[in-house]
């Protein structure tokens, strides 16, 4: 992947996290305390984030960097499937998630 490639990708993923989060450019470039139009020029094309914030863009959406460049990894695994549904889970349903894999573990011991 080159370069330009990477720029879209970046692009593109946070405009498709920021729409699963269900919030707008605007409010998410004050939540990051940037101007009202910061995200809009990186959708757009017409900015990059820095690294630095870049990173906290991730950290926005409750994410690790490996969670944010997995789509890169062509491998469509059942793993990276169910971590992207649950990004769209509520508290409530992630903590049915977190119990049903304690009962798993508890399982298997």
């Amino acid at each position: 992947m080159v370069g330009a490639q990477y720029d879209a990708f970046t692009r593109n993923r946070i405009t498709e996290l920021r729409k699963l989060k269900n919030v707008s450019e605007h409010k998410m470039s004050l939540d990051l305390g940037k101007s009202g139009s910061y995200i809009r020029a990186i959708s757009s094309g017409l900015a990059l984030p820095s690294l630095k914030e870049l990173f906290n863009i991730i950290a926005y959406f409750d994410m690790t960097p490996a969670e944010f460049f997995a789509p890169l990894d062509d491998e469509d695994t059942l793993y990276r499937g169910i971590c992207e549904k649950m990004r769209m889970f509520c508290q409530e349903d992630l903590e049915m998630v977190s119990t049903l894999i304690s009962w798993i573990e508890t399982k298997n011991r």
